[in-house]
C-alpha cells in the first residue's frame, strides 16, 4: 500500500499508456505518403507505446532504479493481461473486424510481456549508468536501446516462423510484400511492420526529451541511486 500511495502517479501513467497502446494497436493508421500506405506498416499504438519509456525514465530520475523496476513490473502485468483481454472485447463491440484465436492471443501476450520486460529493464539499466552525465544522455540512450530490443523481441516472438512453438503463425504476416509497402525489395510483412514501428519509436524518443526535461526540472532533489 505504501508503494502504491507514494508512486501512484507513475503506476497510473504506466497503466494508462499500456492500456491505450493495446487498444490503439488494433487500428491501422490511415494515410498516404507518396507511394507509401501508412496502414501497411503502422498502427496508432506505435505513437503511444514509446511514452512508457518516458514514464520509466521519470520514475528512475525521481526515485531511482529500484522503484523504476517496480513500475516496469506493473506495466508488464498490465501488458500481458491487456494483450489477452482487449482484442476479444473490441471484436465483440464491433470495433475491429477480425476475431483472434485464443492460441494466437497467448502468443501475442508472451511476445508483449517478454518485449516489455526486456526493453524496460534495459532502459532502467542504461539510464542508471548515464544518470550523472548530461541531463539528456540517460533518457535518450536508455530509450533508444530499449526501443530496439522491444521491437526485436516483440515482432520476432509474435510473428517469426522460428517461434511457432509459442503458438500458431499469422499467415498474412509471413507473406512476402514490398518492403515498407513501397520499396522494390520484397520481404515478410512483419519485417516492414517492425521497421515502421521502430522508426516511430525513435522519433518519439527525441520529442519525449521535452516533457522529460520540463517535468524533471521541477524536482529539486536528485534521485536516490539504489541498485
Amino acid at each position: 500500500m505504501q508503494f502504491l500511495s507514494r508512486y501512484l502517479p507513475f503506476v497510473l501513467a504506466m497503466a494508462l499508456v499500456v492500456v491505450a497502446s493495446n487498444i490503439l494497436v488494433q487500428f491501422p493508421m490511415q494515410g498516404q505518403v507518396g507511394t507509401l500506405s501508412l496502414a501497411d506498416i503502422l498502427t496508432w499504438g506505435a505513437f503511444t507505446y514509446p511514452f512508457s519509456f518516458l514514464v520509466t525514465d521519470l520514475a528512475n530520475r525521481r526515485y531511482g532504479p529500484a522503484v523504476a523496476r517496480r513500475i516496469v513490473f506493473v506495466g508488464f502485468m498490465t501488458a500481458v493481461v491487456c494483450s489477452i483481454v482487449i482484442p476479444p472485447l473490441l471484436f465483440r463491440a464491433g470495433l475491429i473486424e477480425f476475431d483472434t484465436a485464443a492460441a494466437r492471443l497467448v502468443r501475442i501476450a508472451c511476445a508483449s510481456g517478454a518485449a516489455f520486460l526486456t526493453a524496460q529493464l534495459l532502459d532502467v539499466t542504461v539510464f542508471n549508468w548515464l544518470r550523472r552525465q548530461s541531463w539528456w544522455r540517460a533518457p535518450i540512450f536508455g530509450t533508444l536501446v530499449g526501443s530496439v530490443f522491444d521491437t526485436l523481441v516483440f515482432f520476432s516472438i509474435a510473428f517469426s516462423a522460428a517461434f511457432a512453438f509459442a503458438g500458431p503463425n499469422d499467415a498474412f504476416a509471413l507473406e512476402n510484400a514490398p518492403l515498407l509497402g513501397a520499396l522494390p525489395v520484397e520481404t515478410m510483412r512483419w519485417l516492414s511492420w517492425a521497421l515502421g514501428d521502430l522508426s516511430v519509436k525513435l522519433i518519439i524518443a527525441v520529442f519525449a526529451l521535452i516533457p522529460y526535461r520540463l517535468i524533471a526540472a521541477r524536482w529539486s532533489q536528485p534521485a536516490p541511486v539504489q541498485p
